[in-house]
């Protein structure tokens, strides 16, 4: 089964997935594959260049093909992405000072994104 995750409640970066699924997927134990994670408000905070978190789930995106994407607005509000806000859905903001590898957009890049490698289920965190 293939699966993407959303994470829009706080802390779901910091403990859901530092804590629990960064560790299982490293471990080869999580039990399904996972082709993508979405990041808003505050949980774009664990891609930051030099987060441990990030810096583990950066690697692992590139060594398994997860797509990994930020929230254009939310990422345009915390200084982690090059733009402005008319730009946002538009797939046109240029991260900053995010771990290798993550992308900025808004629901239809995700979609888009999808599409290539399509999830059974979404889940939010």
């Amino acid at each position: 089964m293939k699966v993407a995750y959303i994470f829009a409640t706080d802390m779901a970066a910091t403990y859901k997935l530092g804590k629990m699924i960064l560790p299982q997927l490293e471990q080869g134990i999580h039990g399904v594959e996972v082709v993508g994670m979405m990041f808003f408000d505050d949980n774009l905070y664990v891609l930051r260049q030099g987060n441990p978190v990030g810096e583990r789930l950066s690697r692992l995106a590139k060594e398994r093909g997860i797509l990994l994407m930020v929230c254009d607005r939310c990422a345009l509000e915390r200084g982690l992405a090059e733009g402005d806000f008319t730009q946002c859905g538009l797939g046109q903001l240029r991260p900053k000072d995010l771990v290798e590898g993550v992308h900025v957009g808004c629901f239809p890049q995700l979609y888009e994104a999808l599409a290539q490698n399509p999830p059974d289920q979404v889940i939010t965190l």
